[in-house]
């Protein structure tokens, strides 16, 4: 985890992207306070063809039914199986290789 944060952290100051910092600073959390957000969240506030973070864990209460990328920390086994039948789960790891600028990334929590 500390390494993901510095990581988080450095990809802020390189490509001058602040979501990036406040990622971090969301992950720095003791994890009693860190988010978990259900897929029906998700569902609600996301957009067809977005990315969406979540600086916690994903849980599986609902239904996904957008094309969505979707970066946490954790995700519950259900929780994964769901979205992937209709988008795709990453790691917060391969959501700063693939989209460096954090261009179109909604965090949610």
């Amino acid at each position: 985890m500390q390494m993901l944060i510095e990581e988080l952290r450095q990809k802020s100051l390189a490509e001058g992207v602040k979501l990036w910092k406040r990622i971090a600073k969301d992950l720095e959390k003791p994890s009693r306070q860190r988010r978990s957000v259900n897929i029906y969240k998700i569902e609600q506030f996301a957009k067809d063809g977005e990315t969406v973070v979540v600086p916690g864990k994903v849980l599986s209460l609902g239904q996904l039914t957008k094309k969505l990328n979707v970066a946490a920390w954790t995700f519950s086994k259900e929780a994964e199986q769901k979205i992937n039948k209709v988008g795709k789960t990453i790691t917060i790891q391969q959501l700063i290789k693939e989209n460096p600028k954090g261009k179109k990334v909604r965090i949610l929590g």
